[in-house]
């Protein structure tokens, strides 16, 4: 694939990942300064690593909650705790994930994607 191909794809998925419209409402705030950022993203991470085969996007969901749980991105984790329910992750598989990350990443990194989890999930209707 020519990298106009690979964007495509990377486009594709984030919307399939994240719902339809959201790589257009992300266009909106494109400008000069953070296309770049917004290339690699679209190219790099979701038209190659996402599109790749060696494992499913539900997998590849619950990496990324255990990953951005143990940095410390609470935004990124709200995108991607979306993204993991869109991939076939249910909630109780998500409670496991940042419950393991509490052993390994320590309470307060868990404590806080729990909040943020819980507020993505109550918003989205999967929380009574």
């Amino acid at each position: 694939m020519d990298s106009t191909e690979i964007k495509a794809t990377g486009r594709r998925i984030m919307n399939e990942l994240m719902g339809d419209g959201y790589v257009e409402k992300k266009d909106q705030s494109r400008n000069s300064f953070n296309d770049v950022i917004q290339d690699y993203s679209e190219e790099v991470c979701f038209g190659r690593v996402w599109a790749r085969d060696g494992i499913d996007r539900k997998t590849r969901s619950i990496v990324n909650l255990a990953a951005l749980t143990a940095l410390g991105r609470p935004a990124q984790l709200a995108h991607h705790v979306e993204g993991a329910i869109n991939n076939g992750a249910t909630v109780d598989e998500i409670k496991e994930v940042l419950l393991q990350t509490a052993v390994y990443c320590g309470l307060p990194a868990a404590g806080e994607a729990f909040k943020v989890a819980e507020g993505v999930l109550r918003a989205g209707g999967h929380l009574d």
